[in-house]
C-alpha cells in the first residue's frame, strides 16, 4: 500500500504542476513560457523521483510501468495496482485544477497540433527514448539516485521543450486522460493511450539489444512464438 500510495501522490504532484503550469500559462498571458513549462515537467519528475524512487520506484507513468513489465523487471501483480494508483493521483490533479480554473478550455490536456499520426508518432519515439534512458539508469523496477533523478528529468524536460507544441510530449497515458476527459477534450486521446506503451515496448527491445548478448536471436524467437 506504501507504494501505491506514493505512485499516487506522485502522479498527482506531476499532472498538478505540469499541466497546473499550461494552465497559469494560459490565463496569465504567457508568463510561464514554453520553456517554462518543459522545465516544470522535467523538474517535477527529478523530485519526486528523489522523494518516492526509493519506495516505488516513482514510475508515475503506466507506460512506464508496463514498461518494467514487458523488462520483466516488474511482478505482474503489480502492474494493474500501479497503474490504478497513477490514474487516482491524476484525476484528483486534474480534478483540482477544474474546481482552482473553472473556465480553462482544456486543462492542460494534449491536442495535437497537426495530423494526429505526426503526434503518435513523435509519441512512440518520445516514450522509446525515454524507457530506454529509465531502463539504463535504474535499479530493477525502481528509478532512484542521483543519475537517475537527473537524466530522467532532463529527457522529459528536452521532449517538452522541442516536441511540446506539435504533441504535447506526453508520453504518459495518465497524465493525458484525466485532462482530457474531465475537459471533453477526447477527440484524438487514442494517440496518448496507445503511442506511449508502444513505445516502451519498443524501448525494452532496444535496450536488450545494448544490455545483453544474443539479442537478435532473442528477439528473432520472441517475435516468431
Amino acid at each position: 500500500m506504501k507504494k501505491l500510495f506514493a505512485e499516487s501522490i506522485g502522479t498527482f504532484c506531476l499532472v498538478f504542476t505540469g499541466t497546473g503550469a499550461i494552465i497559469i500559462n494560459d490565463v496569465s498571458g504567457g508568463s510561464v513560457s514554453h520553456v517554462g513549462i518543459a522545465l516544470t515537467f522535467g523538474l517535477i519528475v527529478l523530485a519526486m523521483i528523489y522523494t518516492v524512487g526509493d519506495i516505488s520506484g516513482a514510475h508515475l507513468n503506466p507506460a512506464v510501468t508496463l514498461g518494467f513489465f514487458a523488462a520483466r523487471r516488474l511482478d505482474g501483480r503489480q502492474v494493474l495496482p500501479y497503474i490504478a494508483s497513477q490514474f487516482m493521483g491524476a484525476f484528483a490533479a486534474s480534478g483540482l485544477l477544474r474546481i482552482l480554473f473553472p473556465t480553462h478550455a482544456t486543462l492542460g490536456a494534449t491536442v495535437p497540433a497537426g495530423p494526429a499520426w505526426q503526434s503518435f508518432v513523435l509519441e512512440a519515439v518520445l516514450a522509446v527514448i525515454l524507457m530506454f534512458v529509465i531502463l539504463n539508469v535504474s535499479t530493477g523496477s525502481k528509478e532512484r539516485g542521483i543519475t537517475a533523478g537527473l537524466v530522467v528529468g532532463a529527457v522529459i524536460a528536452l521532449a517538452a521543450m522541442f516536441a511540446g507544441p506539435i504533441c504535447g510530449a506526453s508520453m504518459n497515458p495518465a497524465r493525458s486522460l484525466a485532462p482530457a476527459l474531465l475537459s471533453g477534450h477526447v477527440a484524438h486521446l487514442w494517440v496518448y493511450l496507445l503511442a506511449p506503451p508502444l513505445g516502451a515496448g519498443l524501448a525494452v527491445f532496444a535496450c536488450r539489444c545494448v544490455r545483453e548478448e544474443g539479442c537478435c536471436v532473442k528477439l528473432k524467437t520472441e517475435f516468431t512464438s
